[in-house]
């Protein structure tokens, strides 16, 4: 057996390349966001909105009824929120209910929930208790779960879906003390020895991690004769020797999720459990998320529905200068905002889900919107409430009861939310990921031409297809549909929508115009101007959102008693939304990008040093980065399961 591997040291072309190897690379299904970013707007690819069938919308209302009535008789939010730490007792009822197996097929002892139910689910135990959202959807959404559904062998999924489903919380490993978003220099090491594996490592933010039984963990295989090495996955025992649970990390938020620190020191993990082939547990990993990152959303959408209710309820009994606050224009504004983007955080997350669920549509560039859209605009609407709340907003629960008044706590959902902007893909990775795959067909056909490593006859050959491409696709950005009035009618009630409709339409032509133009003008540099990258992502991300908003729209107008007011919300939605997209594409061009880098540059040099003078820094000693040399642990073993 070959010693574990040291940490490897690889360029910034090379860990690109590590992420490119990992992408899905072809397009086998439509995809309405991906054609939204080309200029087309596949409207018949989202309306009519699908709708799950009938059999599935009846089990999953009744395991939200059964799932409402433990939340409200056996969860104390306050009390997990105090002691920062889910009771077992509440952990072992959500075994009993099966909520551990929501996502995992009946005949492996699971509910079997579709993925629109699946996500209310988590909503409904999100607003109960932020934490208790966050421990069922890392163990289902990315943990053993959902890559086995998808890579596992079918005795994999035998052996450890029925312990998933009912007994046995997993976790997801791939995080470490150095290593985020750039696996390419992932350090954990999986050495073969036989019909085994020799794991050595430290993976940092374990969510679940603490009290986990089975483990996801990403190692790398060295490549060896008989071994093709890379980046793998493995389904690994928490008990199994050599694993050292060394912290449970504490944060400003979330305060009852059980995240720690988790070292390998010669684990051996048999061949058996290795999912899927050696190298590709990156590929493994992201084709997870493009449905895991929808549990984020979901409480996005539980946080936007409890925002609304306390501004309401509050602006209602708070009174000045002689009126309801409610009345006044500076907090209406906000209670409006509130309101339309609750509404369209639902239609996006209830169409992404959807659409997950019926399969028709590759929607890896839809779950990723849903998931930075969603996590950007619910830390405004917090943030607006505590505004609206005032001191009582910064105030805690505790406080607020102990003098008397009703506990709300706006200050806590607030950093409960601020992880949501970095989870699973923090917001710049999320706009490098996204605009990765908008531009997929522009690189499809000129990736050579800018590509500096390329021959010349290489080139050659990448520009005859790029002109042929481009001959046909540009004309084709010139009109459409978003000129004609008369477009979209369907659309057209009291409240008119399909001037919306028309907007977006017209809007993702412009949007793809302005990728080409900057295509052209910075070729093989564009993957550096990642503010330009994040604004077309951000339009794209408000484009599809008014799309999903006006959809949902006609569904309830067709379907509920409310559609009236639902094309009221969608409305509002737009017209705020078109006010951002508006602002986003007059910064494409006029913006401080070039001079941020200079002042970046100045900062990172020393120059600007003297503007830190006159403080006192309260940080602590020691390295920025923990050491996270293999070896065995020194430390005291935290892990604790729950039985």
């Amino acid at each position: 057996m070959s010693a574990p591997q040291q940490k490897p040291v690889v360029t910034e072309r090379e860990a690109r390349q590590v992420a490119e190897a990992a992408r899905e690379q072809d397009w086998r299904k439509p995809s309405f966001a991906k054609e939204l970013f080309l200029g087309r707007f596949r409207l018949d690819l989202i309306h009519p909105h699908p709708m799950p069938p009938d059999e599935d919308a009846r089990r999953g209302e009744e395991f939200l009824a059964r799932l409402r009535d433990f939340c409200e008789s056996k969860v104390d939010g306050a009390l997990v929120e105090r002691e920062a730490r889910i009771p077992d007792e509440v952990i072992a009822g959500l075994k009993e209910l099966g909520a551990l197996g929501m996502k995992i097929d009946t005949k492996y002892g699971g509910l079997g929930l579709t993925q629109v139910y699946y996500n209310k689910a988590l909503a409904l135990a999100g607003s109960a208790c932020p934490a208790i959202g966050v421990l069922l959807s890392a163990h289902q959404s990315i943990g053993v779960p959902q890559p086995l559904k998808l890579f596992g062998t079918q005795e994999q999924k035998e052996t450890f879906l029925p312990r998933c489903a009912r007994t046995d919380i997993s976790a997801f490993l791939l995080t470490e003390p150095d290593v985020g978003s750039d696996p390419a220099r992932l350090a954990t090491s999986a050495v073969p020895d036989g019909d085994e594996y020799v794991l050595d490592g430290v993976k940092l933010w374990t969510t679940n991690g603490v009290v986990a039984d089975l483990l996801v963990v990403m190692a790398r295989v060295p490549k060896s004769e008989g071994h093709k090495g890379g980046i793998t996955a493995f389904v690994v025992e928490s008990d199994s020797p050599g694993i050292t649970v060394e912290n449970r990390n504490a944060f400003m938020g979330l305060r009852g999720i059980e995240n720690g620190v988790t070292r390998f020191h010669q684990v051996r993990v048999p061949a058996a459990n290795r999912i899927g082939p050696e190298g590709a547990g990156l590929k493994i990993a992201l084709t997870t998320l493009n449905t895991g990152r929808l549990s984020l959303p979901a409480s996005c959408v539980a946080a936007g529905k409890w925002c609304l209710k306390i501004a309401r309820e509050w602006s209602a009994a708070r009174e000045q200068w002689g009126k309801p606050i409610a009345d006044h224009e500076a907090v209406g504004a906000k209670i409006s905002f509130i309101a339309a983007t609750t509404f369209a955080l639902e239609a996006v997350l209830d169409l992404s889900s959807q659409m997950a669920d019926e399969d028709r549509n590759d929607i890896r560039i839809e779950g990723a919107l849903a998931k930075l859209f969603s996590s950007e605009m619910a830390w405004l609407m917090a943030d607006e409430l505590v505004q609206i709340r005032g001191g009582r907003g910064f105030e805690t629960a505790a406080s607020l009861a102990a003098r008397g008044e009703r506990a709300v706590p706006a200050e806590q959902v607030l950093r409960d939310l601020r992880i949501n902007r970095i989870f699973e893909g923090s917001t710049e990775i999320m706009h490098l990921l996204i605009a990765r795959e908008a531009v997929d067909a522009h690189l499809s056909v000129a990736g050579d031409l800018i590509d500096p490593d390329k021959s010349l006859s290489d080139k050659a050959k990448a520009g005859a297809q790029a002109g042929a491409f481009y001959a046909k696709w540009l004309p084709k950005l010139v009109a459409g549909q978003g000129q004609l009035p008369y477009s979209y009618n369907e659309f057209k009630r009291e409240v008119d929508l399909s001037v919306h409709l028309r907007y977006v339409e017209r809007t993702a032509r412009k949007l793809a115009r302005s990728t080409f133009y900057a295509m052209s003008r910075w070729q093989g540099r564009m993957e550096t101007k990642q503010g330009f990258l994040g604004r077309i992502v951000d339009i794209g991300a408000e484009l599809f959102a008014m799309s999903a908003v006006c959809v949902r729209a006609e569904l309830l107008r067709t379907t509920e008693d409310h559609g009236r007011e639902a094309y009221q919300l969608a409305d509002a939605f737009c017209r705020q939304s078109r006010i951002r997209v508006e602002e986003l594409f007059g910064r494409l061009w006029t913006n401080t990008d070039d001079l941020d880098r200079k002042v970046v540059k100045g900062v990172m040099s020393g120059t600007y040093a003297w503007l830190e003078e006159g403080i006192v820094d309260p940080s602590g000693e020691g390295p920025w980065i923990a050491d996270a040399t293999p070896g065995a642990s020194e430390k005291e073993n935290v892990h604790r399961p729950i039985r």
